[in-house]
């Protein structure tokens, strides 16, 4: 008797398995050519198509707001501000923050419902440009090998530039500079870090969160991301304090991390050349001096960016040695 049942769920799990790999296999063969995003920019996206859709079924129409700026006129406030809110790790992933993922489950396994995503900047770009806002499972799937392939195609810096042009903002606003101009009236170029942590935190919900309007958890979001940015606003000094003359010496760790393999410099320096894939270099400073550090990435390999003290994706960044300091910079092989 045990047999036949035996044979049934056998039978069972490999129809089920069948089914999962016909279905991961549909998804990727009819995935989207995102190779011209690399040179031009979208002239719309899934979710600007389903905002005018759903006007439409209203029987309105909704005026669509947006300037594409390169990414060099988008302020770095913004850029941090966004990086802290969205995706931290951003320039160490390639497109899925898999810590993250296990938080998420583990949150939603507790709750028993979907209560926390964990969609990095790649996987949000993935679905404002092809899908929609649907929790469908399937639809998470068709993001995640979307943003796999977002990461293979697109350099981190491409992929942030169409993520800060493309993302809504609000009723019909798309993208930071017709946010910023909205707002604040201030071209992206021009936003203050204030500024910058509001429209950061409106981009959970900016059809709930509105920069001109916030309420109370927008400001508390604003808060949160300032302080992470490191620009909240000291306390005033109760007494006055001397300044400090002695200089006392500090190090600096610099961590090589990807799949790439590059060099790193210091000026000045106190930091020997950092070089080759996986290294950990330390480096000693005296107490406040701005170190600038240079990265140089190996033949048929590509720098995509800072972490820890420092941030960003050019490839020079400043640190200013007020104590210990650690920084990581991150370099991949470039897709054949």
């Amino acid at each position: 008797m045990k047999f036949p049942r035996v044979r049934r769920a056998f039978s069972i799990a490999v129809a089920l398995a069948a089914t999962g790999f016909a279905i991961v296999c549909h998804t990727w063969i009819t995935l989207p050519d995102v190779r011209p995003l690399a040179k031009t920019p979208p002239a719309s996206t899934a979710f600007m198509r389903l905002r005018e859709a759903q006007a439409a079924a209203q029987g309105g129409t909704v005026r669509r707001r947006q300037r594409w700026v390169s990414y060099d006129q988008i302020s770095p406030h913004l850029k941090r501000a966004v990086i802290v809110a969205e995706d931290a790790a951003f320039f160490s992933h390639e497109g899925l923050d898999f810590d993250e993922i296990r938080a998420s489950m583990e949150k939603n396994w507790e709750e028993g419902e979907f209560t926390r995503g964990a969609s990095t900047i790649t996987q949000q770009l993935a679905k404002n440009l092809y899908l929609s806002p649907s929790r469908n499972p399937y639809r998470k799937v068709q993001e995640l090998f979307i943003a796999r392939r977002l990461e293979a195609v697109l350099s981190k810096r491409r992929i942030f530039e169409l993520y800060l042009n493309l993302i809504e903002w609000g009723d019909g606003i798309w993208g930071a500079e017709a946010a910023s101009r909205a707002y604040f009236g201030v071209s992206a170029a021009d936003l203050d870090p204030s500024q910058a942590a509001l429209l950061a935190g409106a981009i959970i919900n900016p059809r709930v969160y509105s920069p001109a309007r916030p309420n109370t958890r927008l400001l508390r979001r604003q808060e949160i991301i300032r302080r992470r940015m490191g620009t909240s606003e000291p306390a005033a000094p109760a007494t006055f304090t001397a300044p400090i003359t002695f200089t006392a010496p500090v190090t600096l760790t610099l961590d090589l991390t990807g799949t790439g393999t590059g060099t790193v410099t210091s000026n000045p320096a106190g930091l020997a050349a950092c070089s080759g894939a996986a290294q950990t270099c330390v480096g000693t400073f005296e107490t406040g001096t701005v170190v600038t550090l240079t990265a140089a990435a190996a033949s048929g390999h590509e720098f995509t960016g800072w972490s820890g003290a420092c941030e960003g994706i050019t490839t020079q960044c400043t640190v200013t040695m007020s104590g210990a300091q650690h920084v990581a910079a991150h370099f991949r092989l470039i897709p054949g």
